[in-house]
């Protein structure tokens, strides 16, 4: 088996965090785009929620597609469609025009994020895949620190339309890092007809493993407690904490490190502790950050750094947790891991997109609806662990 590469890791990571950086870059500019497009700022919110649901959906079909045609051609062919999905964004004359531009990225985005995984598994198995998992969101953790920095920076050097053109170059160098530098990783003899009855059967095969949904809606749930953040950012940043534009460090950077740090223990223990171990583990951090959180908003008023350490301590946990549970779910599949991955970013980003739309608008109020926010994912995702436990763990060995 080869050594884990650090270029690999680091080229996937960055695929990864693509869909997360066109998020994260923009949310300072939300007042600005608001202004200039003369839209409200629920209509400047639903850029989200447009760019997340055909995010969701093209999810779907990522990986599909990989599995018949590999790795590297889906790859290249997104990267180039989300560059100009970007330019469409930095052109928007109206918010209509905005929420078409935002679709068509979130429908490219998520191949590097889906197909990346499936890479993971073609190359690795057991302690090593865990290895170079917990590399990749090691790396990509730092995307949103960084993210609404260089938004940031964007905004008050150039306007809100810079941060457009930058995704498109970031979209196609990605393109082309990946032409000169990914190997394909699915030998032709293993790849998958895109018949119609087969393809269904093979959803119908994985969206009816009960095993599989767990695990999934795990990842998917925890993820949504950080997500609720990252979404209410800029109530939560300049209203709450009372701070400016320029200062969403002050959440990102913490919660980033905090995932940063999560995913190097998960790295160093892999192989010494078994999944279900390390899983715990997460919960159990996870939990006792959700609880800190409420504690401190229902007795004390926001303030720095209080108000966002429970985030750091939070993500520790979640990005502990979250390598064991993507393999675990992945290896379930082992000859549709490219489907499988499409499956379980589909269940992750639905969960996302549901909130962005329905949840994160009644959470934001306070800290404290933040917190309970939370609190209430983490204890759904350790549900859905639980249930997986009980039925299937022993089964899984």
């Amino acid at each position: 088996m080869p050594a884990v590469s650090p270029w690999l890791a680091a080229l996937l990571a960055a695929l990864a965090a693509i869909g997360p950086f066109s998020i994260d870059t923009y949310l300072p500019a939300f007042p600005a785009m608001s202004e200039a497009l003369g839209a409200t700022p629920l209509q400047v919110q639903q850029t989200l929620t447009a760019y997340m649901a055909t995010f969701a959906f093209m999810s779907l079909w990522h990986g599909a597609l990989s599995d018949r045609y590999g790795r590297r051609g889906v790859i290249i062919v997104s990267m180039g469609l989300f560059a100009l999905a970007s330019l469409v964004c930095a052109f928007a004359m109206s918010i209509e025009w905005l929420w078409t531009g935002r679709a068509l990225q979130g429908m490219s985005a998520g191949a590097g994020m889906v197909v990346g995984r499936a890479v993971i598994r073609d190359l690795y198995d057991g302690a090593h895949a865990q290895r170079l998992m917990s590399r990749v969101m090691l790396i990509f953790g730092v995307a949103p620190a960084v993210a609404p920095l260089v938004g940031g920076a964007l905004l008050a050097l150039a306007g809100w339309r810079s941060i457009f053109v930058f995704l498109a170059l970031f979209g196609m160098l990605l393109g082309w890092m990946t032409w000169r530098f990914l190997p394909e990783t699915l030998t032709e003899d293993a790849r998958q007809p895109l018949h119609p009855v087969s393809l269904a059967r093979a959803y119908f095969t994985v969206f009816s493993s009960l095993a599989f949904v767990m695990l999934a809606l795990a990842v998917a749930l925890n993820f949504n407690g950080f997500f609720v953040y990252v979404l209410s950012a800029p109530v939560f940043v300049m209203q709450h904490l009372g701070l400016g534009p320029l200062d969403f460090a002050w959440l990102f950077v913490p919660a980033v490190l905090g995932m940063m740090g999560g995913a190097w223990v998960s790295g160093r223990v892999a192989g010494q502790w078994s999944p279900r171990r390390t899983i715990a583990t997460g919960f159990a951090v996870m939990l006792a950050a959700g609880l800190g959180n409420v504690l401190h908003a229902a007795l004390l008023p926001p303030a720095l750094p209080a108000s966002v350490l429970p985030v750091a301590v939070y993500t520790f946990g979640m990005s502990l947790a979250m390598p064991s549970l993507t393999l675990l779910a992945l290896d379930l599949f082992p000859t549709r891991r490219g489907m499988a991955a499409s499956c379980q970013s589909f269940l992750q980003v639905g969960v996302n997109a549901l909130s962005a739309g329905m949840v994160v608008p009644l959470l934001w109020a306070s800290p404290l609806t933040l917190g309970l926010g939370m609190s209430l994912f983490v204890a759904l995702g350790l549900s859905a662990f639980l249930l997986w436990t009980r039925r299937y763990a022993p089964a899984a060995g």
